[in-house]
């Protein structure tokens, strides 16, 4: 497995596959936009929204992927999530955050699943294609006890995680969007300094426990970490849509994203403070100092109020960062440094790249006019 950190060539501004033209696009499932769109009145979707919906349904695909994977090894397999058999020293470990993690885990997965579904079918049902991403379905998961082993889209195996949204959260003075510049301190600096498996890799991974322990609280900080940029990633690209019932379906799709962020946020609160004999990697006990205090407290999972449109307006709850401009290329730029996709092809990005400028070229036309 390749295994290489830095963003691939794809996400510098390289648009590989549209100088490929529509033999390329439809080879991936993706319709050529370069067409007039249909008055909107037809029923049809504007160019524009469409391309945000797939970019949608290509990040619904992905997170579903992930998701199924923390579902076989410390969810609840079923029907309903398919897949696995269950790891019961795992589930074990990540019980210590919360009693009902499987539980959580299995619905979480279900959400994803129905969410890519949900906008694939919409998007066929408005006369656009549905996004595909089984041929990049490429890389090794896990092989410990209750993976069900099959090639997966994500890597869950090398992540390296930035935790500033934790104090993003908590902060009464700062958001990103009026002050890009201002550096968050991270919850966990260790897991935005290397590359941490989220899940066992293998049976060796199930011991030593302090081990075993560390890879629980990994998934406990990535579960929220990947939920806040959905939280942000609907509303951000909510403003850029044309259609009423396009932009009923961000809105009643991101605020899941939000139940889930919350969730996962209290969870992370409660990893056991240790050190993985392993690899030094270090959970800090955040309600004592050098943490603690307002900044840090765990308890304190709802938005603290900040800034918000101006520094002249009173504070406000919100979500943050919700900046539409590059929102989408935002979002897939976080994911690929994240580590998600290590091992993954030229092919993988060039195409997940063209998704995410074709969303981020979308221009809000009310009425529902024509990009």
């Amino acid at each position: 497995m390749d295994t290489q950190t830095h963003i691939p060539r794809a996400l510098t501004g390289r648009r590989t596959f549209i100088s490929k033209g529509l033999a390329a696009a439809s080879l991936f499932g993706v319709a050529n936009t370069a067409r007039a769109d249909p008055d909107p009145h037809t029923g049809q979707l504007a160019k524009g929204d469409a391309a945000i919906l797939r970019f949608l349904a290509a990040a619904e695909i992905l997170e579903t992927d992930f998701w199924v994977q923390y579902n076989e090894l410390g969810g609840i397999p079923d029907s309903e999530v398919p897949g696995g058999t269950g790891n019961p020293i795992y589930t074990a470990k990540l019980q210590n955050l919360d009693s009902d993690m499987p539980q959580y885990i299995h619905d979480n997965t279900e959400d994803e699943f129905t969410h890519e579904n949900f906008i694939n079918a919409y998007l066929t049902s408005k006369g656009a294609p549905a996004v595909t991403l089984e041929q990049f379905r490429v890389l090794q998961g896990s092989t410990a006890t209750g993976s069900s082993g099959k090639p997966r889209l994500t890597n869950l195996m090398q992540l390296t995680l930035d935790t500033s949204w934790w104090t993003r959260y908590r902060s009464r003075a700062n958001n990103p969007d009026l002050d890009p510049g201002f550096v968050f301190p991270q919850a966990v600096p260790g897991l935005n300094k290397g590359q941490f498996p989220a899940i066992p890799r293998t049976n060796a991974d199930l011991a030593p426990d302090d081990h075993i322990q560390a890879i629980a609280n990994t998934a406990g900080f990535h579960m929220p970490t990947i939920e806040q940029g959905g939280n942000s990633l609907y509303p951000s690209l909510a403003q850029r849509v044309s259609s009423v019932e396009v932009l009923r379906i961000l809105l009643s799709i991101g605020p899941t994203e939000t139940a889930h962020f919350q969730t996962w946020h209290d969870k992370a609160g409660n990893a056991p403070p240790l050190t993985d004999p392993t690899n030094g990697l270090v959970f800090p006990n955040l309600n004592s100092s050098p943490f603690g205090g307002e900044d840090f407290q765990t308890n304190l999972i709802m938005p603290e109020p900040c800034p918000f449109l101006s520094g002249s307006l009173p504070v406000c709850s919100i979500i943050r960062p919700t900046e539409t401009k590059g929102a989408a290329m935002g979002a897939l730029k976080f994911l690929t440094a994240m580590g998600l996709f290590i091992g993954q092809s030229q092919a993988f990005f060039d195409f997940i790249q063209d998704l995410a400028q074709e969303a981020d070229n979308a221009q809000r036309h009310p009425g529902g006019g024509r990009d």
